[in-house]
């Protein structure tokens, strides 16, 4: 691989994260027509779990080298899954779609800001700029009219914020774990310790479905969202955090409005307007300019 297709690697990972988390809500309302929103968390974690448990045995075995490791996967599991899936699944059955993007724009603020109090992370203006110029460009997009901040929503949207809080500091403080320990080997353990939060309370909620009854079509597409919606995003998100800043790998959660109203274009037949235009040229420069590697000027 050449040097530059190294250093975008990241990059490609980050747009194949939002490729995979984009294509959730599609495949995932598929799902919930029979699943309990819960139970379909459980599902994801569940699954995710036994799946990176069977890989990492074949890689190279579980064990972590020091013990306090356990115990900060553990912390960072509760923040960046299992408090993060739960929020954000109540969340959004509590408030509208569209307050729930809004809230999303937060994430990148958090995580840097958490960033920079713990040491991890450089307030440049130029990075400052993008993250700006990205937010600009998704609520351009979604257009802050089309949400509802009343009292009806209040609490799906206290949920959100609690769920963009808990994922944007999972990402600040998770880069030293995960460069010590390996991507694959420290989410194996994340997941495994949301399993045992997420899986209980999911079966709980499972308790009202009729399982023999489940059609084929709905198995497939909980598969599908436990697989490529959860195991995939989430190892990549991980390898591609322990390569770049913090703030990057927030930032390109931009990008998910923005697959949603591609898909909704190409599979749904909807009509791009100037505003899809001027909002996506608005993230996709601010991620030009977090992305862009600062260089001194030779005098």
């Amino acid at each position: 691989m050449a040097d530059d297709d190294r250093s975008l690697a990241p990059y490609y990972a980050l747009i194949g994260v939002q490729l995979s988390f984009g294509s959730f809500p599609v495949i995932g309302k598929v799902a919930l027509t029979v699943i309990p929103a819960v139970g379909l968390v459980g599902f994801r974690i569940g699954f995710t779990a036994i799946a990176l448990v069977i890989f990492q045995m074949f890689r190279g075995g579980l064990r972590l080298k020091d013990r306090k490791d356990y115990l900060r996967l553990a912390a960072i599991s509760l923040l960046g899954v299992s408090l993060n899936q739960l929020l954000f699944t109540t969340g959004l059955s509590l408030t509208k779609a569209s307050n729930t993007s809004l809230i999303a724009v937060t994430i990148p603020i958090f995580a840097m800001t958490a960033g920079w109090l713990l040491g991890n992370e450089t307030l440049r203006p130029r990075k400052l700029l993008g993250i700006l110029l990205a937010a600009v460009g998704v609520v351009f997009l979604i257009d802050p009219r089309n949400a509802s901040f009343s009292s009806q929503t209040t609490l799906g949207d206290l949920c959100v914020v609690l769920n963009s809080l808990a994922y944007g500091i999972y990402v600040a403080i998770s880069k030293d774990i995960l460069t010590r320990n390996g991507a694959f080997r420290a989410m194996t353990w994340v997941f495994i310790f949301a399993a045992l939060v997420c899986v209980p309370i999911g079966a709980i909620s499972m308790s009202s479905v009729d399982i023999g009854n489940v059609s084929s079509t709905i198995w497939l597409s909980v598969l599908y969202v436990a697989a490529i919606g959860t195991a995939v995003p989430y190892l990549l998100n991980a390898w591609a955090l322990a390569r770049v800043d913090p703030s990057t790998v927030a930032v390109f959660v931009y990008l998910q409005p923005v697959i949603g109203f591609t898909l909704a274009v190409i599979f749904l037949g909807e009509h791009v307007g100037l505003n899809f235009i001027i909002a996506a040229l608005l993230v996709f420069a601010g991620l030009f300019l977090v992305m862009k590697k600062f260089v001194p000027v030779e005098t």
